[in-house]
């Protein structure tokens, strides 16, 4: 059977999924990421909004018998695949491969952890010890020990690091819970499934060999699909890198002490030693504290309150480290603490003195704790030596090229001798949505830029009835903006930071006439059809923040080459995440509605044009009265549906 006789108008999915529709540019995506896999090829996709990409990569996998792992950014969509879109596609194409889930450790409940938490004394909080006996109870008939399945337990942050482990404090095949490990009878499944569910950052801990966890697996798949691959690169970069934070530093104290409780005799002046790592710890934080919540370590490393701190949590770490040295055969535990110890010193030292060029140490700062970072610039060699894993990589996202090139994604992640392939959103975007570029706001670096643009936006918000997305590039200006709007809009405010993601996108959907307000994470992965978004405003193009650590270095490095960085990198970049901004609005065939870019500089600077270039073609208008019609035109022509 070819894929026009599974996929098209008289196919198998058209005859046995109610409400498919065949899409000739599905076909054609699915086409291409069969032909790569029959030929060992890797493959880039782009495939606009709508075309239904999920299908067009399983279906070539299902009918040809091929053993893949399918990796996607979020475990959300990892979930729906498994639980939703693979077991309908396997049903309607009457085929019965082995699938399986996998997720990173965190996910799954460690008996020992367990244990240790309930019996070695380092938890002395009622409702903390509560919960453990719930956890206990709840573990003997847990079938795979997901704790995302008992919401009790994920809405709980403290108590995770008391019941799951890391590839730091594992105790691997000396541990007396091994046969029943919940991970390791994961990773067996996966093993021998014939297609494994995995997400980005499962994929990419384990091709830095951070986790062992099923790498051994790559050699023995046909085919790697990298679903929502815009997300790879910054993944696996995070990866690539090093890092240690307080929390680590914290999490080692407590283990410390839980191994340490049982032993007869305990160990000799134990407790004034963790004392001395939680004070070091808490001290650096405090000198570290200033304006920049993130920026390269050389901003604050001679201060001498930070060398200070930093001296003082060496100090502690190693004398933790010589005294569990002559401790580490009393138990497995202990010994993997020492190491710990032994790893984070090294991390330390790496941070002063990265030992490699193209490596940029920072810091990240949060309200109690800190985190430190030794990342590279450039991981495209390290990605290009790992690709040889598997025969054919599949790489397909809404969102990867610039301006019709695939340049910038191919350099960031090592890919050479790769396929390339655009296949345009099925959508009409000419005549179902609306770009509005208002031609009368300062730039955005005005101070009069924020009133100005709460009074452009009001009344589009009230043109579309509510039922608004509104992206900001900071938070900052998003707090500015809900403080303005609660005086100015009639409709229910729901606003980042207020409730978790999920809720908030739930009750805007349920509200019907909502206006929601966000920065960051909801630029991308929002799906919200019909009538409950009919606008989306975008205050700014997104450019990165000029200070950042990270940027800062990248920036460096390409003028060190010779290119120019803001047409090589910034505004490539900045272009993608507009693109992903934008895509919020349109998410069915059905629906419609207006995009609202509020910087003039997309009007008044000659980068605007690149811009406008890789968004979808809308028609464009500066004039009020005509968003005004064609809003009211779309509430009719939805009411009607």
């Amino acid at each position: 059977m070819s894929i026009r006789e599974m996929l098209g108008d008289d196919g198998m999915l058209s005859r046995s999924l109610p409400g498919f529709l065949a899409r000739s540019s599905q076909i054609e995506l699915a086409e291409a990421i069969e032909s790569a896999i029959e030929s060992g090829d890797s493959l880039i996709a782009e495939a606009g909004t709508g075309i239904g990409k999920t299908f067009a990569y399983l279906v070539p996998i299902l009918m040809r018998g091929k053993r893949a792992i399918i990796s996607t950014g979020t475990k959300n969509l990892q979930e729906q695949l498994f639980r939703r879109d693979i077991p309908k596609l396997l049903k309607a194409m009457e085929v019965s491969p082995t699938v399986a889930i996998l997720k990173g450790r965190n996910n799954y409940l460690c008996h020992y952890r367990l244990e240790r938490s309930r019996h070695g004394g380092s938890v002395r909080q009622p409702h903390l010890l509560s919960l453990l006996e719930k956890i206990a109870r709840w573990a003997k008939t847990a079938d795979d020990g997901d704790l995302s399945s008992e919401a009790a337990i994920v809405q709980q942050p403290k108590i995770l690091p008391l019941i799951t482990s890391t590839s730091e404090n594992c105790l691997g095949k000396e541990c007396d819970h091994y046969g029943d490990c919940f991970l390791i009878k994961a990773r067996r499944r996966a093993m021998e499934a014939d297609l494994v569910v995995v997400n980005h950052h499962l994929l990419f801990a384990d091709m830095a060999l951070k986790e062992g966890g099923f790498g051994e697996l790559m050699p023995n798949v046909d085919a790697v699909i990298v679903d929502e691959a815009h997300k790879a690169p910054d993944t696996a970069t995070q990866f690539f890198g090093q890092s240690l934070s307080s929390r680590q530093l914290n999490d080692l104290g407590n283990d410390i002490l839980a191994e340490a409780g049982p032993l007869s005799g305990g160990i000799g002046q134990i407790d004034s030693l963790l004392d001395a790592l939680k004070s070091a710890t808490q001290r650096l934080r405090l000198a570290m504290d200033g304006d920049r919540h993130r920026a390269a370590w050389s901003s604050v490393c001679e201060r001498p309150e930070v060398e200070v701190g930093m001296a003082e949590l060496e100090s502690a770490l190693l004398d933790l480290e010589q005294t569990l040295k002559d401790q580490i055969e009393r138990s497995r535990g202990l010994e993997t603490c020492h190491d710990r110890c032994q790893a984070h010193l090294l991390m330390l030292r790496q941070l002063d003195h990265p030992d490699k060029q193209g490596q940029v140490s920072w810091y990240r700062l949060y309200q109690t704790g800190f985190v430190l970072h030794v990342t590279p610039l450039d991981i495209a060699e390290q990605m290009a030596s790992r690709q040889r894993l598997a025969s054919s990589w599949i790489f397909t996202s809404a969102t990867i090229s610039v301006a019709g090139s695939f340049d910038l994604y191919t350099h960031e992640l090592g890919l050479t001798d790769v396929k390339t392939l655009q296949v345009d959103s099925p959508f009409d975007y000419q005549n179902n949505a609306l770009m509005y570029l208002p031609g009368n706001l300062p730039d955005p670096s005005d101070r009069q830029f924020m009133p100005e643009f709460i009074d452009a936006i009001v009344p589009v918000i009230e043109a579309a009835r509510g039922r608004t997305f509104v992206l900001f590039t900071s938070h900052r200006n998003l707090s500015i903006a809900a403080t303005m709007l609660a005086e100015r809009v009639s409709f229910p405010l729901f606003v980042q930071g207020e409730a978790p993601r999920h809720q908030l996108l739930e009750d805007f959907q349920h509200s019907g006439q909502g206006v929601l307000l966000g920065a960051s994470s909801f630029w991308e992965g929002v799906d919200v059809s019909g009538m409950a978004l009919t606008c989306v405003i975008i205050d700014k193009l997104p450019f990165a923040a000029p200070d950042d650590p990270l940027l800062e270095a990248r920036l460096q490095a390409i003028r060190d080459t010779g290119l120019h960085p803001f047409m090589n990198y910034q505004l490539p970049k900045a272009s993608l995440l507009l693109k992903q901004g934008a895509g919020r609005l349109i998410r069915s065939i059905t629906d419609r509605g207006v995009l609202m870019l509020t910087d003039a500089r997309i009007s008044s600077r000659s980068y605007g044009k690149h811009f406008l270039s890789n968004l979808p073609p809308m028609r464009r208008t500066d004039r009020f009265e005509e968003v005004q019609a064609f809003l009211q035109q779309t509430h009719s022509v939805l009411s009607d549906e």
